[in-house]
């Protein structure tokens, strides 16, 4: 009788190795961690890859949407399909679901636009998970999936202030410090002590630094299963007056109270 070796336990898969999917991953980590938008040729220096495993790969991703290039054709950055696979996933729903009605008793309370959001660590950017959008007809809105800058507004700072000085500061240099409005902070220093604050009061605070005439206040949550996670609340400085901000900043605190809450029991 003929003896034969099945391949489909668990030793055989803990055994099997494929190194394209390796490379590919390789690619798709640097693509995330670069703080620019690279080309083909750099991400086969940097990884020590030939041209044309590279070129195989890459439009082999991007094929997939993984990738996706900018409109010239030449710089390659993380496609829609990583997102969207991210977002599917299964704890990624289960949050969302978890804190909706917690975001919508915000909003009613506040009047304003709430949005829950994960830091994507590999690309040092923040991911808006969930939303409840304000009933006004006049209202800040971006949907899930939704990919914003750590350096922009006050989502950023409870981010940053979760950080060390020095893991800040890294990523402050590696993508810089952009003046979007008169009012942004642009000197690493005042940056740091903004930072400071932060992690003293509990709350972040952007009066109109990322857009002009726009507030927000963000409140950093516990983070279940290790996820650095937030949530803020944005609107137009007219109807954030300095009068209703004490309001607004305790109803958020109240509000990340009760996600931790939730979220730690259920995830």
């Amino acid at each position: 009788m003929k003896h034969e070796t099945s391949t489909d336990g668990p030793g055989a898969l803990a055994g099997y190795q494929a190194p394209a999917v390796h490379k590919a991953f390789q690619i798709l980590k640097l693509v995330a961690a670069s703080p620019k938008k690279i080309a083909l040729s750099e991400v086969a220096a940097k990884l020590g890859f030939s041209k044309s495993t590279t070129h195989g790969l890459v439009h082999a991703l991007l094929r997939e949407g993984a990738l996706a290039q900018n409109s010239r054709g030449k710089k390659l950055l993380l496609g829609p399909t990583i997102v969207d696979l991210a977002f599917r996933g299964w704890n990624y729903l289960k949050i969302g679901r978890l804190a909706q009605p917690l975001l919508d008793e915000l909003r009613d309370t506040i009047g304003e636009t709430v949005f829950l959001g994960v830091l994507n660590r590999s690309n040092a950017r923040a991911i808006v998970m969930a939303t409840s959008e304000a009933l006004k007809p006049l209202k800040i809105s971006a949907p899930p999936g939704t990919s914003i800058s750590l350096l922009a507004g006050a989502v950023g700072k409870v981010f940053l202030s979760r950080m060390t000085d020095e893991q800040a500061l890294q990523v402050i240099r590696n993508k810089g410090l952009p003046g979007f409005t008169p009012k942004s902070i642009t000197s690493e220093a005042e940056y740091l002590q903004e930072l400071a604050r932060v992690r003293r009061r509990g709350f972040a605070l952007d009066h109109e630094e990322y857009l002009t005439g726009v507030k927000a206040v963000a409140v950093g949550l516990d983070s279940p299963q290790g996820l650095p996670m937030a949530v803020w609340v944005v609107g137009f400085a007219g109807a954030m007056a300095e009068d209703v901000m004490p309001r607004i900043i305790q109803a958020t605190l109240e509000a990340a109270r009760k996600l931790n809450t939730v979220l730690d029991e259920e995830t």
